[in-house]
C-alpha cells in the first residue's frame, strides 16, 4: 500500500471531500478492491467524455482504515447545468430527477448573472417600441424626486441596457410595445360558479399598463361601500384593500414566467378572488418563508423588476407580500393564502361574507347600508353590550389590531359608543 501511495505521489489523509470509490456506505473498505495503473486516468477520462460542457475530475489515492482508496473530487462549474449523457439531473433528498427545460434555462441565466428578460429578442425591431410610452415611464421615474431624468427616450433604453446595439430586449418589448403583446396576456373573469361566468376579458398590453387595466377589471366587479365619519367627505371603502390588490397584481406581472406557454388569470368570485401566475417559487424559498420575509429576495426577470423599481411601482424589493398581509390584517379581513400550484403560483384573497344588512336599516343613521365584517361586530355588540374585544376577535376570525379597526370605524360613524372603563364597561349602540 505504502508503494502505491508513492507512486502517485499522496500521502495518506485523515479527512477527504468528494466522492470515494473502494468504500462502502458505512464507511468501510470494500474487499479485494484494487487499482491498477491506469485506473485513475480511465476513471478521469470516464468523467470527461459523459459530460457536457466536460469536467475532468481530480483524482487521487487516499488511505483508510489502513486500506487504499480513491478520491474523485471536482471544483464547482462556473457554467450549469452540467449534462451527464445528454440529461440533466437534480438531486432530490436520496434520488435523481431530470430537470425541466425552464429550470435548466434558469439555472444556466443564473450562471452568467442575468436573467432571460435581458436577452435579445431577435423577433422584434426597435419600431415596434413606443417611445411615447418610455416617456411615460420618465416622468414615473422622476415624480417627487431630487434628481430627474432628462435624457430622451432612446437614450434612456440605451442606459438601462433595454436596448443594444439597435437591438431590443424581451424587457425592452415587454413593457413598452406598440400595440398587443401576446406575450403578456392575462385572462380575466367574474364567475358566479367555478364553472358560471359572467363577465370576462382578456388583456395582450404592455407590462406597465396591464397594471391598470387588470385593476379597473377588478374594480368593476368587486362591490364599494361608503362610511360616513362626520366630515363632509365620505370615506370610500372597497370589498378589499386596493392597495394590497395593486401589489399582488404587480407581483405577477414582474415575476411571472414569461417562457411558459401558460397564461396569468385573475378570477373573481362573490367572496374571494384568485390569482394565478405561471412560475413557481424558486426552489430555494418555501411558502412559509415567504409569508415571514424570511428569504432573500431573487427576481426572475431582473430587468423588469429593475424598471418597475425606478419608476416608483415597486418600493422596495422583497417587501412586497409584507404590505399584503398588512393590507388585509388592517382592513379586518383574513390573511392570503399563497401557494405554488400546478406550473406557477398562486394568491388567494377573500372578502367579507355576511350576505345581509345587519341592524334593519343602518343607513336611517349614517345614508348608507352597513354591511360584511362592521355589520357582524355590530350585530355582536347589540346582542351582548358587555362583549370583549377578545370575544369579538375569536367570534369574527379576526387580529386584535382588525378589532380595533373595525371599532374606531364604528365610533367614528357614530354608531356605537363605550360606557366605563375597558375591563368593567359596556357597548351602546347608538340610534
Amino acid at each position: 500500500m505504502t508503494a502505491l501511495l508513492n507512486r502517485y505521489l499522496l500521502l495518506p489523509i485523515p479527512k477527504v471531500d468528494g466522492f470515494l470509490i473502494g468504500i462502502d456506505d458505512k464507511g468501510n473498505p470494500v474487499k479485494r478492491f484494487s487499482v491498477g495503473d491506469e485506473s485513475l486516468q480511465n476513471w478521469s477520462n470516464e468523467v470527461k467524455n459523459k459530460t457536457h460542457p466536460s469536467i475532468i475530475p481530480d483524482c487521487i489515492c487516499i488511505e483508510i482504515k489502513g486500506a487504499v482508496a480513491v478520491e474523485l473530487s471536482i471544483k464547482e462549474f462556473p457554467i450549469k447545468p452540467v449534462a451527464f449523457k445528454g440529461r440533466y439531473y437534480k438531486r432530490v433528498n436520496n434520488s435523481n430527477h431530470l430537470l425541466s427545460l425552464v429550470e435548466i434555462a434558469d439555472m444556466h441565466l443564473r450562471s452568467f448573472n442575468t436573467s432571460w428578460d435581458s436577452y435579445i429578442n431577435p423577433e422584434k425591431t426597435i419600431d415596434r417600441i413606443s417611445l411615447e410610452k418610455v416617456s411615460v415611464f420618465i416622468s414615473n421615474c422622476n415624480n417627487d424626486r431630487p434628481y430627474i431624468i432628462t435624457d430622451d427616450p432612446l437614450t434612456v433604453l440605451n442606459k438601462y441596457e433595454l436596448i443594444k446595439n439597435d437591438q431590443v430586449t424581451n424587457a425592452a418589448y415587454l413593457m413598452f410595445a406598440d400595440g398587443d403583446v401576446f406575450d403578456t396576456t392575462i385572462e380575466l373573469g367574474r364567475f358566479s360558479t367555478p364553472t358560471s361566468i359572467k363577465d370576462g376579458a382578456t388583456v395582450r398590453a404592455d407590462l406597465f399598463s396591464e397594471v391598470d387595466l387588470v385593476l379597473d377589471f377588478i374594480r368593476k366587479h368587486i362591490n364599494k361601500g361608503y362610511i360616513i365619519t362626520g366630515d363632509p367627505r365620505r370615506e370610500e371603502r372597497w370589498q378589499y384593500p386596493m392597495d394590497a390588490l395593486r401589489e399582488i397584481v404587480i407581483n405577477m406581472i414582474v415575476h411571472r414566467d414569461y417562457m411558459h406557454y401558460g397564461d396569468s388569470s385573475v378570477k373573481i368570485y362573490d367572496d374571494y378572488i384568485e390569482f394565478f401566475n405561471p412560475g413557481r417559487l424558486p426552489e430555494n424559498i418555501t411558502v412559509e418563508q415567504l409569508v415571514k420575509g424570511d428569504y432573500s429576495s431573487q427576481a426572475r426577470n431582473r430587468k423588469i423588476a429593475a424598471a418597475f423599481k425606478e419608476a416608483q411601482f415597486i418600493e422596495k424589493y422583497g417587501s412586497g407580500i409584507k404590505r399584503i398581509i398588512k393590507g388585509f390584517a388592517e382592513y379586518g379581513l383574513k390573511q392570503p393564502v399563497f401557494e405554488n400550484f400546478q406550473h406557477g403560483f398562486r394568491v388567494m384573497v377573500y372578502a367579507e361574507t355576511v350576505g345581509e344588512t345587519v341592524g334593519e336599516t343602518v343607513g336611517e343613521t349614517v345614508g348608507e347600508t352597513l354591511r360584511g365584517t362592521s355589520a357582524i361586530i355590530l350585530s355582536l355588540i347589540k346582542n351582548d353590550p358587555h362583549i370583549t374585544r377578545k370575544e369579538l376577535a375569536e367570534k369574527t376570525n379576526l387580529s386584535t389590531r382588525g378589532i380595533e379597526y373595525q371599532i374606531d370605524k364604528l365610533k367614528k360613524a357614530k354608531l356605537i359608543n363605550r360606557v366605563g372603563s375597558t375591563k368593567s364597561g359596556f357597548w351602546t349602540v347608538l340610534d
